[in-house]
């Protein structure tokens, strides 16, 4: 199923937000990172219902993806 296009952009935000509070980096290094990552690809994309899971688990998963793990 995809996610409504509305709700995901908000979501989006969401998870952009607990990045920038998880690493310290400015909102616009935070938002540049994650429309460059394979986490936001998959959530677009519908992939393994990526945009259902938390917005925590989600910056969790984009900060493991930045440090290469």
């Amino acid at each position: 199923m995809i996610a409504n296009k509305y709700l995901l952009q908000h979501k989006y935000i969401r998870v952009i937000e607990n990045f920038t509070g998880r690493t310290g980096l400015s909102l616009r290094e935070s938002m540049d990172l994650f429309y460059k990552s394979f986490t936001y690809t998959e959530m677009s994309k519908g992939i393994s219902d990526m945009h259902c899971r938390s917005d925590e688990y989600l910056a969790e998963e984009l900060c493991h993806e930045m440090n290469g793990e």
